[in-house]
């Protein structure tokens, strides 16, 4: 997610950070030699590519050479290994409005057209057709396809209405996934707000992802019928009672056949329909099978973290990886399933600027896979309602049928789309309520799991060893005072240590 008050934006290491904050005026990369990260290791210099002009939002670096795409406010930059400026790839200012629809370039608006920012929300690598895709917030969100060798303009649909992907143009709430099929058709699913604008714009949908970017069919939904597509919006019903409802879409993943959304929404059932009423957040963790093109296999349930009794439900960001052989042991796993490492705020209110409490949390998809089988199978057997009052606006109940649920399972017409009525709640590895933890990264070093977690105040704090993440014996969050030195004091194999 686009990190809110990065003060310290100046100590941000490149490679950390695929989603940076929008007020991040320079990248930092860490030194090769930084990564055996022991005590005695010796620390090489920054590397910086500072910016001046415009604030960064996003990057991504490719997976084989190295080189790092860097998606700003009016700007695309490529940048080698290095941190070298190699190429720079303007995307605006542009005239525009945003109660333009569709976009002035497509059809003559009334409203009168301004110099407008265009903020990059979205930046994906394309492997397959060796492309960049740079998704901006003018021309109610319109998309580039970059070559990534010279970033040069493939193309830029933006004749059909499913070529606007949304006008919000805040940075970090909009994510996607490239889903590679091989012999087939390649899909980019894509979740965003609104705004609003549900008649414009479906907050969740997968798109046909074509090889050649003046393909009529770029962006078009993978299925689309008189009565179902790929897409989910929200309804109007919502948007009446609730105004202000919308879904951030602040991390995705593909695992296995599944892909997963983290989101923070609105949650209807905690804030009053008044406007002048206090709001309150929930983080959903949200699934579809890859291959439901009529997204039957639509599950959302609420994540979060307890620790000492005080809830995290602000979902700031998360990473995907595997864990190391120590972390595997640990946790009874085997080294290629996948585990996701999270970090919320504190309570439920204040979204724009969380408080600075947060926490860091691991789960294992073999756990949210399980609660996910057990909701399913449960309204299966016809127990209790499909509970998703924002998209249902009414309680339907769950259908007995005798379908047998396996891991696999992908929905059929009827119990769908289902919510999930407890939260799954993640294991507590480190508390921070000082600096306000945003962003988490982690790599596997010589078998150990290291996790590096960001802060509001351009902080970086390292956790490990793997084994020590997670609380100690007792169940208690250890925690230690800096030394004279500014370094944390190493800890026992059974604590928690960590580099501020």
């Amino acid at each position: 997610m686009a990190l809110a008050g990065c003060e310290a934006a100046a100590m941000w290491p490149l490679w950390l950070r695929h989603r940076l904050c929008i007020n991040v005026w320079t990248l930092l990369l860490l030194g090769s030699t930084w990564l055996p990260l022991a005590e005695s290791s010796p620390k090489s210099p920054f590397r910086t590519f500072p910016v001046t002009d415009w604030s960064l939002t996003h990057l991504v670096v490719h997976n084989k050479t190295g080189e790092v795409y860097v998606g700003a406010v009016n700007r695309i930059y490529k940048l080698s290994n290095n941190l070298t400026l190699l190429r720079t790839h303007v995307t605006g200012p542009v005239e525009d409005n945003e109660k333009c629809y569709p976009p002035p370039s497509v059809q003559s608006c009334p409203h009168g057209l301004v110099t407008t920012n265009n903020v990059n929300k979205l930046l994906l690598v394309d492997y397959s057709g060796n492309r960049l895709i740079a998704c901006g917030s003018a021309s109610q969100g319109i998309c580039q396809f970059l070559r990534l060798d010279d970033l040069f303009k493939l193309g830029e649909p933006h004749h059909r209405k499913e070529h606007y992907l949304s006008s919000v143009n805040e940075s970090g709430t909009m994510s996607g996934v490239i889903i590679e099929v091989l012999n087939g058709q390649n899909k980019l699913f894509i979740g965003t707000p609104i705004d609003g604008k549900s008649e414009y714009f479906p907050t969740l949908s997968s798109r046909k992802l074509m090889a050649n970017e003046e393909n009529a069919e770029m962006f078009g939904f993978v299925y689309q019928d008189e009565f179902v597509s790929s897409q989910l919006k929200i309804p109007s019903d919502t948007l009446s009672k609730f105004p202000t409802f919308d879904i951030y879409y602040i991390y995705s993943f593909s695992s296995e056949q599944f892909v997963y959304y983290l989101t923070l929404q609105l949650d209807t059932q905690l804030t009053s329909p008044d406007s002048t009423g206090e709001q309150f957040f929930t983080s959903k963790i949200v699934r579809l099978c890859v291959d439901d093109p009529k997204f039957y296999s639509y599950v959302e349930f609420p994540i979060g973290c307890v620790q000492d009794g005080i809830e995290y439900r602000l979902i700031q960001d998360a990473y995907l990886t595997r864990p190391g052989k120590a972390l595997a042991k640990y946790l009874g796993i085997s080294e290629q399933e996948d585990i996701l490492f999270t970090i919320f705020s504190q309570g439920q209110k204040n979204r724009v600027k969380p408080p600075k409490e947060s926490v860091l949390c691991l789960f294992t998809l073999k756990k949210i896979k399980d609660k996910i089988k057990e909701r399913i199978q449960s309204c299966y057997r016809g127990e209790g309602k499909l509970s998703l009052p924002w998209l249902l606006n009414k309680e339907l109940g769950c259908i007995n049928s005798p379908l047998q649920i396996d891991d696999n399972f992908c929905g059929q017409d009827f119990n769908q789309p289902l919510g999930g009525t407890v939260t799954i709640e993640g294991t507590p590895l480190f508390v921070d309520k000082e600096d306000g933890m945003t962003s988490v990264a982690a790599y596997d070093y010589r078998g150990q799991t290291v996790v590096f977690a960001g802060t509001r105040s351009g902080k970086i704090k390292k956790v490990g060893k793997p084994s020590v993440m997670l609380m100690g014996r007792d169940g208690r969050s250890p925690h230690r005072p800096f030394g004279a030195t500014g370094r944390a004091v190493p800890l026992s194999w059974h604590d928690l240590i960590y580099w501020g």
